[in-house]
């Protein structure tokens, strides 16, 4: 189960702000790093949204949350199904950390905490060896709930061609 990807030394990154991000503010976080180079992956993390009301006279119907909308990242089309409550990410070396510290810095207005560490699993579970086999997209790993549907859980490529 070893490869390349999960050997090599990359910086984990976390930025977690004090409240909540609008989809608006996350839209423009999420643009802002991602045209940085050096991001290896992204993603962001929080309480999910509902779709359909779960219980009461309602049930079934969608759920109307304004926080439930389609964001604009590198030229695709998100659906926003999380609060963004924070977004850990991995990157090539420390000059990319200080340059998403600046674009944090730049663009939120609460505070946040900047943290580095390991947030993202960088070697495949037994899970993911269960659910996608062995020859499973490196990349992949850690970016979806292990416990959510994979139909679910939509993970989108932003920048496949600058991946050796």
């Amino acid at each position: 189960m070893s490869d390349t990807f999960s050997d090599a030394n990359y910086v984990q990154l976390e930025i977690f702000p004090s409240r909540l991000l609008k989809p608006e503010t996350a839209q423009n976080l999420l643009r802002e790093i991602a045209d940085l180079e050096g991001i290896i992956r992204l993603f962001v993390h929080g309480p999910r949204l509902p779709q359909t009301v779960p219980y009461g006279p309602a049930t079934g119907l969608p759920v109307q949350h304004p926080g439930n909308t389609v964001i604009e990242v590198a030229g695709q089309a998100i659906e926003l199904a999380v609060s963004v409550g924070s977004i850990r990410m991995e990157v090539v070396d420390v000059d990319v950390k200080e340059q998403v510290r600046g674009v944090c810095e730049k663009i939120l207005t609460v505070p946040f905490e900047f943290r580095e560490g390991h947030f993202i699993p960088t070697r495949q579970t037994v899970s993911d060896y269960a659910r996608r086999g062995p020859n499973a997209d490196p990349l992949m790993t850690g970016m979806t709930d292990p416990k959510g549907k994979l139909k679910n859980q939509p993970v989108c490529i932003l920048k496949p061609d600058d991946m050796e």
